[in-house]
């Protein structure tokens, strides 16, 4: 098993957590040198439209490093994160990103809208997607699914 792998495979245990507590299952894991944070979506817990797992991870890494640039992080997302949580990660000049699941609705690498490689943002970062995709997307539909019908 690849650390990216095992990383991704964490952060959808994370999700899985969210799931349970009623949010839509993401989880996010964030390396930078020796710190390793996690998070996964808090919306309904906390009662807050922006407590995504990578906002939540990118607010303590920067807490943690004292610095909002976290231009040496590697960032595992279950999802293609959203135009919020892109944004936040353009914005933190992440290094690089690991999602799984595509997101056709609302990601914004392509799913939906393409701020992660647009040209008009002021950072470039490496992007990877695809790895552990079924399992995410599995995740996902098993969520949605039971939510609709009450099960």
């Amino acid at each position: 098993m690849t650390n990216d792998e095992r990383l991704l495979h964490r952060a959808l245990e994370l999700a899985e957590d969210a799931a349970r507590d009623g949010d839509v299952p993401v989880g996010a894991v964030l390396v930078s040198g020796e710190l390793v944070l996690e998070a996964k979506n808090e919306k309904e817990r906390r009662r807050d439209p922006t407590a995504h797992a990578e906002m939540l991870v990118l607010r303590e890494a920067a807490r943690r490093l004292d610095a909002w640039r976290l231009n040496e992080a590697t960032l595992y997302v279950t999802k293609e994160p959203c135009v919020m949580c892109a944004g936040a990660i353009v914005a933190a000049r992440i290094k690089r990103l690991v999602y799984s699941a595509r997101d056709p609705k609302g990601g914004a690498d392509g799913g939906a809208f393409d701020l992660l490689r647009s040209p008009k943002t002021n950072h470039r970062l490496d992007v990877s997607t695809g790895l552990l995709e079924e399992k995410a997307a599995a995740q996902l539909q098993r969520f949605f699914r039971e939510k609709r019908t009450g099960e």
